[in-house]
């Protein structure tokens, strides 16, 4: 429909698309001390999610936020009474903007919440074993124009992950390092 009214529209695929129900940002799991699911959350990923994107001026959120917009056409929360997506500016998801209005939290958590498991000791105590930040959100994708070809548009959500550089060290290295720290320090006080 948007597309015959002339505003350019796209679909869109999430990979890994977390459904976080209570919009803490998380997509939380909760064992027992015996590592069995206690089934305390609602919250999900789906192997994939579709939505559209539209590209519209946004005089309501200040020009920044122009462009692509999600608009989720298969909502599954509701969202100010009714089921209903959008529209969120994918520059507010990238940036973080979860303040703003139109389902930003959702959506920043439907590409980007982080998995984190806990264990529960009682009502009231509980401890976060395990984070995955990286799980959610992969290949987020349309088609290109003019052929069947995939275009990734992950770079249009989120920035690159910080990948981990693991290096070795001989233990004398190590050693000698803390005693340069120590000569530091001492010097300091």
């Amino acid at each position: 429909v948007l597309r015959c009214l002339g505003i350019p529209t796209r679909v869109i695929t999430n990979f890994n698309s977390a459904h976080d129900k209570n919009l803490n940002l998380s997509i939380d799991k909760y064992i027992d001390v015996s590592g069995n699911n206690l089934h305390l959350s609602e919250d999900s990923v789906w192997n994939f999610h579709v939505w559209n994107e539209s590209w519209f001026v946004r005089r309501d959120l200040g020009s920044f936020y122009d462009g692509w917009q999600v608009l989720d056409a298969t909502p599954q929360e509701r969202s100010k009474g009714i089921y209903q997506c959008g529209p969120a500016s994918t520059r507010a998801i990238k940036e973080g903007d979860v303040d703003l209005d139109y389902d930003s939290p959702f959506v920043f958590a439907a590409v980007n919440a982080d998995c984190v498991t806990w264990i529960r000791y009682s009502k009231k105590r509980k401890e976060r074993i395990h984070s995955d930040t990286r799980k959610i959100g992969k290949f987020i994708s349309t088609k290109a124009v003019g052929t069947n070809a995939r275009v990734d548009v992950t770079d249009n959500y989120k920035y690159p992950e910080v990948k981990e550089i693991s290096f070795k060290i001989s233990y004398s290295q190590y050693k000698n390092s803390l005693v340069d720290d120590r000569k530091i320090l001492v010097t300091a006080v």
